[in-house]
C-alpha cells in the first residue's frame, strides 16, 4: 500500500512560485510530524501533495529552535519513544538523518532527604535501586512492567489501524458490504488479541483503564517515592489527577513507545526534537512533497454542495484541491476554518465543549555547567547516568503531585510544581557550546487563566519560572546562578505560537470519553468530517497525542482508500 508510485508526481516539478495556481490532490494545513507523515504517504501512492505551514519552520510541537545564541532548544516535545517504528522503516527516517541517542538510564528521582531512585540502567540495578526502599517493592517492579508489556502488545493493533467507523452519506450496496466487512475484520482480529489474554489478562487490563492511577500503583507497590516516580507518565500534559478514574490509561499510553525494540525507553533525538520533523520532510520532498511555510490558512473552501475543494490563503489566494486534510487541533479546524453552515449542530456543539485545558508550562533553559544533584554525593563533574536520564523534581509523594494538581484546580500555579526535567546536551553535543548545556522543564501545573494574575504579565511569569529554579536548587545546589538565559511556553503560548488549543499537547484530553470510537467526538473517529473530502490527520484523532505518527499514517490509508473510489 506505502509502495511509492513509479510516476515522478506533479509536486516534485512544481517551484513555490506558481503552487498557488494549480489544483492539487490533496493540500495538508499544519506542517507537524502528523501532517508531514499523511503527506509523504499520500505522495508515495501518486498524489500530489502541498503542506502549508503557518510558522516559519516546520515541525509543529516537534520543532528545534535557537533562540539564545549556541544553545538549541526542542521547544515543545523533548524526547523520542512513540513514533510507531513501521513509520520510521517504511519512511526510511534513519536514512534521512534521523538519531536517536539512548540515555544510560530511563529515570532519576531525588529526594531532599538525600537519597534518590534511579532506575533503567540494568534488571539487576534496578532491583538494587528499587530494594532500598521496600524489598517488596523490588520483587513486584518486574510483574508489573512485565504486565504493561503485555498490555503494550495488546494496544499496538489499535494504535495502528483505523477505527471501525459506521458509514456515513449514501453509498451503493456494494460499498456498504465492503465497508461492514472490513470493520468485521477489526473486530474479529481485536477480538482474537483480547481472548488472547485470558480472563484475568481482561480484567486486569479493564481495571488499568478505568481506575485512578492511584489505585492501579497502591495495588502494586508500598513506596511512596516509586509510586510517584511511575505517577508522572499518567499526569503529563494534563489536568488530571492522579485520583481521577480513567487516568491509568494515560500512564499506558506513556509506555506503549519504544526505541530500536527495546520497550518504554525515551531517547533523545540528536539535533532536538526537529530533527525528527526534518527527517519526515526530506522523506516527504523526496517523495515529492511541496512544503510551504509562512502560509497561513485563513478558511477551508467549501462547495454549495458541501464538499471542500481548497483552501483560502490568509494574503487572500486560494489555492485548490481534491481533498483537504487539517492537522490543526478539531476545535481550530471546525470553529475557526470551517464554514458552520455546512456542520451539523450537534457536531460543532460537541467540538465545541470537548476538553482541551492544559496544565502544561515548558521552560527551556541554557546554562553555563552541569547540574549536580547533592544526592549523588559525586565529585566528578562528568555526565554521568542520572544526567541522561528523565529527571522528576516535585514529586517525592503521591501527596505532592495531588498537592500541586489541586492548586490548579482553585485557579493557581502549582506552589511546588511537578516537573520532568531532561537534560539533553548530555548526550547530544550539536546543541550547546562545549561545557554548557540545554535543560528542558517540563511543568505542571498551570491553569490557562490564573485566578491571581496573568501570564500576559512579565512578573507573573518570572515569578512562576524561579519557582521552578527554586526546586531545582533545592535538589542541585548552584542550578539558579548558572542559568544564562531561558525561553517559557505557558498554555496561551503554547496555543497562540504552537497552535494548540488551550495549551493542550495532545489536540484535546486523553480521557477514556476522549480516545478510539469518540475522538475526536462520537461518530467521527475515522479522520472523516461532515464535509467531504475534508479529512483530519492531527493528534485529535484516534489514536491521540504525543509523537507518534499513527493519526498521520491512518488517516493516509483512509484518504487513499476513499481517492481511490472516487477519482480514479
Amino acid at each position: 500500500m506505502w509502495r511509492r508510485s513509479l510516476t515522478t508526481t506533479t509536486a516534485a516539478v512544481t517551484t513555490a512560485s506558481n503552487f498557488r495556481h494549480k489544483k492539487w490532490d490533496a493540500l495538508v494545513i499544519g506542517g507537524g510530524h502528523n501532517g508531514l507523515i499523511a503527506a509523504t504517504y499520500l505522495a508515495r501512492s501518486g498524489l500530489s501533495v502541498a503542506v502549508l505551514e503557518r510558522r516559519h519552520l516546520i515541525g509543529g510541537a516537534a520543532v528545534t529552535e535557537e533562540l539564545i545564541p549556541g544553545f538549541k532548544f526542542s521547544r515543545c516535545s523533548y524526547l523520542l519513544s512513540l513514533l510507531r517504528p513501521q513509520i520510521i522503516r517504511e519512511l526510511e527516517l534513519k536514512r534521512h538523518g534521523l538519531k536517536l541517542l539512548k540515555p544510560m538510564a530511563s529515570s532519576f528521582t531525588p529526594t531532599l532527604d538525600g537519597r534518590y531512585l534511579l532506575l533503567g540502567q540494568s534488571d539487576e540495578q534496578d532491583y538494587l535501586q528499587i530494594s532500598k526502599f521496600s524489598k517488596k517493592d523490588a520483587d513486584a517492579y518486574f510483574r508489573y512492567e512485565a504486565q504493561l508489556q503485555k498490555f503494550c502488545n495488546f494496544m499496538d493493533f489499535v494504535l495502528d489501524s483505523p477505527t471501525p467507523e459506521a458509514l456515513h452519506g449514501s453509498a451503493s450496496t456494494i460499498d456498504r458490504l465492503k465497508y461492514k466487512l472490513e470493520n468485521s475484520k477489526f473486530w474479529a482480529q481485536l477480538l482474537r488479541r483480547t481472548l488472547s489474554l485470558g480472563q484475568k489478562g481482561i480484567v486486569d487490563l479493564m481495571e488499568l483503564l478505568l481506575s485512578p492511577t492511584s489505585k492501579v500503583l497502591d495495588k502494586w507497590f508500598e513506596s511512596n517515592l516509586l509510586k510517584a516516580t511511575l505517577a508522572g507518565d499518567a499526569i503529563i500534559g494534563s489536568m488530571m489527577n492522579i485520583n481521577t478514574p480513567g487516568s491509568g490509561y494515560v500512564l499506558l499510553h506513556h509506555v506503549v513507545g519504544e526505541t530500536d525494540g527495546d520497550r518504554n525507553i525515551w531517547s533523545h533525538v540528536e539535533g532536538g526534537m526537529g530533527a525528527v520533523s526534518l527527517a519526515i520532510s526530506k522523506a516527504a520532498k523526496e517523495a515529492g512533497v511541496l512544503i510551504e511555510t509562512n502560509t497561513e490558512v485563513l478558511k477551508v473552501m467549501v462547495e454549495d454542495s458541501g464538499r471542500a475543494n481548497g483552501v483560502l490563503l490568509a494574503d487572500g489566494t486560494k489555492v485548490h484541491s481534491s481533498i483537504v486534510l487539517s492537522n490543526a487541533t478539531p476545535y481550530k479546524t471546525f470553529m475557526e476554518l470551517v464554514p458552520h453552515d455546512f456542520l451539523p449542530v450537534e457536531f460543532l456543539r460537541a467540538i465545541k465543549y470537548s476538553d482541551y485545558s492544559s496544565g502544561t508550562t515548558k521552560i527551556n533553559i541554557a546554562v553555563d555547567k552541569l547540574p549536580q544533584f547533592h544526592c549523588c554525593k559525586l565529585n566528578n563533574k562528568e555526565v554521568g547516568p542520572q544526567h541522561t536520564a528523565t529527571i522528576h523534581i516535585g514529586c517525592e509523594s503521591m501527596e505532592e503531585i495531588r498537592s500541586a494538581c489541586q492548586d490548579a484546580c482553585n485557579g493557581l500555579p502549582s506552589r511546588r510544581p511537578v516537573m520532568e526535567m531532561t537534560i539533553p546536551s548530555s548526550l547530544d553535543t550539536t546543541i550547546s557550546p562545549p561545557g554548557k548545556h540545554v535543560i528542558s522543564l517540563f511543568t505542571q501545573y498551570t491553569p490557562y487563566k490564573p485566578s491571581n494574575g496573568s501570564w500576559d504579565n512579565a512578573e507573573y511569569r518570572e515569578s512562576y519560572a524561579k519557582r521552578c529554579f527554586n526546586l531545582i536548587d533545592e535538589h542541585a545546589p548552584g542550578f539558579c546562578s548558572s542559568i544564562i538565559g531561558y525561553d517559557m511556553l505557558t498554555p496561551p503560548d503554547l496555543e497562540r505560537e504552537i497552535g494548540l488549543t488551550g495549551g493542550n499537547i495532545f489536540h484535546g484530553a486523553m480521557g477514556l470519553d476522549s480516545l478510539f470510537l469518540m475522538r475526536p467526538v462520537k461518530g467521527w473517529s475515522n479522520h472523516k468530517t461532515p464535509i467531504r473530502d475534508l479529512y483530519l490527520c492531527g493528534s485529535g484523532t484516534h489514536p491521540g497525542g504525543g509523537v507518534m505518527g499513527s493519526p498521520g499514517r491512518n488517516a493516509a490509508r483512509v484518504i487513499l482508500n476513499d481517492f481511490k473510489k472516487h477519482y480514479q
